[in-house]
Order: C-alpha cells, then sequence, then structure tokens
C-alpha cells in the first residue's frame, strides 16, 4: 500500500469519526449553542480532512469550492465553540455569523484567484483563531469542577490548537510543498488521533464527564445529584463550607477564587473542587458563588429599608464586579429583573437556610445515615 492510500484511509477515518461525533451531540444536547457549534466544527473538519490531502485542488471539480470554503470558515467555528464551552456569559452575535462569512467568501474567492498573499492571509488568521482559542481555554480553566471534563476540554481544545498552529506555520514555511506527501499523511494521523480521541470521550465516559452541560451555564441550580456521603471528615467539610459560605459571607470577597476559599478551608484546590462537585452537585464554581451572591440580593431588593439604595451597589456589595453578568444571573435564577423583582417583593426576606446548596446537601447526607 502506497503513501496515498495510507493517506487517504486515515482521511476517511477522521470524516467517518467526526460525522459520528456531530450525530452524537446533536442526538444527546441538539438544543444548546455549543453542541451545534461542536457539531458544525466536526463537519468542518471532515471537509478539512479532505481538501487538506495532497493534490487536491479546483480542477478536481466544482464540487470542491464548497468544501474549501467550509474549511476556510472552520477556524472561526473552532473560536467560538471553545467561547461557548469556556465562557458562562458566552452569546452567539450577528458578527460571529459576519466573521465566518468572511472566512468562507475569502476561501472561495482563493479556489479562483489563485492569489499568495489572501492564502497567506486565511493560514495567518488560522493561528490567530488557535491562539484565542488557547488563551479562551486557560482563562476559564479552573471555574470547571469536573476533574475528567476538565481534562477533556483540555486535551480537546489544546490539541486542536495545537495542530492548527503546526499546520499553519508548516504552510508558512512551505513544507507542503517541498514534501507534499509526507506532510499530508502527518497531518492526515494527527487528526485522526485527534477525532478519535474526542468520539472515544464523547461515547464512553459517563455524563459527568461531558464536554457539554445539561443546563444552560447561566443556570445557578446544581445540575448533578449529590452524592451522599457518610463519612464524618466528609461532613465536617460540607458544614464548614455552609458556615464559610453563610455566617461569615465569603461569596462577597472581591474577585473570590476556588483556590482562595480553598485556603480558607485549608483544603487542596482539587479537594475542594470534588467537595463541590459530588456532595453538592455543581460543576462549575462560578454558579456556586453566584446562588449565594443572588440569594443576598434577593433578600437585599426585597427589605423596605433599602428601598433607596441602588441595584448596582447591592450587586457590588454581594461580590459582583459589574452590572452585566449580575443581571444575567439574576434573570436566569428568577425568570425577572432585579427591578421587577424588587417592584413585586413587598416585604424584607432574610436568606432562608433552604437557599443555601450546602445546607440542602448537609440534610441529605444527614438523613442518608
Amino acid at each position: 500500500m502506497d503513501l496515498s492510500s495510507v493517506d487517504w484511509a486515515l482521511r476517511g477515518g477522521t470524516v467517518v469519526l467526526v460525522l459520528l461525533v456531530a450525530a452524537t451531540l446533536m442526538r444527546d444536547h441538539g438544543r444548546l449553542v455549543a453542541t451545534r457549534l461542536a457539531a458544525l466544527f466536526a463537519v468542518g473538519t471532515g471537509t478539512y480532512a479532505i481538501t487538506s490531502v495532497a493534490g487536491f485542488s479546483t480542477q478536481l471539480g466544482p464540487w470542491t469550492v464548497p468544501l474549501l470554503a467550509l474549511s476556510a470558515g472552520n477556524n472561526v467555528v473552532f473560536w467560538t465553540l471553545t467561547a461557548a464551552l469556556f465562557d458562562d456569559g458566552f452569546r452567539l452575535r450577528w458578527w460571529h455569523l459576519g466573521l465566518w462569512l468572511l472566512l468562507v467568501s475569502a476561501g472561495t474567492a482563493a479556489c479562483f484567484l489563485q492569489w499568495p498573499p489572501l492564502g497567506i492571509a486565511l493560514t495567518l488568521s488560522s493561528l490567530a483563531f488557535a491562539g484565542l482559542a488557547t488563551a479562551q481555554a486557560l482563562a476559564s480553566w479552573r471555574v470547571d469542577l469536573v476533574e475528567g471534563r476538565r481534562r477533556l476540554r483540555l486535551f480537546v481544545v489544546g490539541a486542536s490548537s495545537v495542530y492548527i498552529a503546526a499546520t499553519a506555520l508548516a504552510q508558512l514555511a512551505g513544507a507542503h510543498r517541498s514534501a507534499p506527501e509526507g506532510m499530508s499523511l502527518v497531518g492526515a494521523a494527527g487528526m485522526l488521533l485527534i477525532a478519535g480521541v474526542a468520539a472515544w470521550s464523547l461515547l464512553a465516559v459517563g455524563h459527568r464527564q461531558s464536554l457539554f452541560t445539561v443546563t444552560g451555564d447561566l443556570d445557578l441550580r446544581p445540575v448533578a445529584e449529590p452524592v451522599p456521603s457518610t463519612e464524618p471528615e466528609h461532613r465536617q467539610l460540607v458544614a464548614r463550607l455552609e458556615q464559610l459560605m453563610t455566617s461569615e459571607r465569603a461569596y462577597r470577597q472581591d474577585g473570590l477564587t476556588i483556590g482562595a476559599l480553598a485556603k480558607q478551608l485549608g483544603l487542596p484546590e482539587y479537594r475542594l473542587r470534588r467537595l463541590i462537585n459530588q456532595a453538592l452537585g455543581y460543576r462549575n464554581f462560578n454558579s456556586f458563588v453566584n446562588h449565594y451572591r443572588i440569594a443576598d440580593v434577593k433578600a437585599a431588593l426585597a427589605d423596605p429599608r433599602q428601598a433607596a439604595v441602588p441595584v448596582l451597589t447591592m450587586a457590588l456589595d454581594a461580590g459582583f464586579s459589574s452590572l452585566g453578568p449580575f443581571n444575567r444571573a439574576f434573570k436566569a435564577e428568577t425568570g425577572m429583573t432585579p427591578s421587577e423583582y424588587r417592584r413585586v417583593s413587598g416585604f424584607g426576606q432574610p436568606i432562608p437556610e433552604s437557599a443555601s446548596p450546602v445546607s440542602n446537601s448537609a440534610r441529605s447526607n444527614l438523613a442518608a445515615q
């Protein structure tokens, strides 16, 4: 079997795997924006697997043009997919579509113009979007509470970014012209490896390790059932965490991180991450902390003595850094804006113990004994 046959066999395997991933994602989580972007990225990867083979060109027929166009736009899809997975406040905007259409148009034009500067610009854009995706992954990695999912996310995003960057640099260096068949075979093997790990992870790992949450990232409720524990040490940690978040109001600390909270509890960060995830059911640290902050603001809004206090002041006092994230989080939990909530609340209401996810878990653990 010659190199060309091996190359096509590897690329065929990649196409089958990414289409399987796309179909599985749409079946299980089709309503999520991140899922649809992942499915679109999988389809784009499949087209790239075909168009990047040595000797592929528009001279093979008009059917090659849409494939090349989709391949050119896939870097934008990859970046927006990373943002959807890692940024709690991400929303698709019109300019995301505009950026994708721009690269698709440029890819289509490159099929006919054969203008070297345009090809270089498309290659440089792939480097830029790979860098943006990597930065997005690293910026919000620590707030993910599911260890398996954190590792899976880093591999998928990191490996894809490295592959895109390495391919772009090789093209800029002219390696695809000096050794076309060899570079094509190496690229095919890399794509198949990444697609294989992604497919295995999505089809084989448990629900807690999924890249995608069942509910929206801004939903403040736990998205997994807490696991009751009968270990005394575990119950003590849950009780201490409850005291820290309710009595001492640790959520009000400016820029509270999971590392800072773990230090206050005297725990390694990974143990606190596991405690919040497994004992309380949360998959995201920001959602866990924002639950307390929203409860704090709700109590203030319902207090007639604070009727003249601006909403922004309440949000900042509760630990939010700005009004935008607070408004989104508040509406996600209550279904109304802070101003609307204030209008319908005619009496003071302290934070109820039932509002604490820690309290709920602690009661569950005691009942299980």
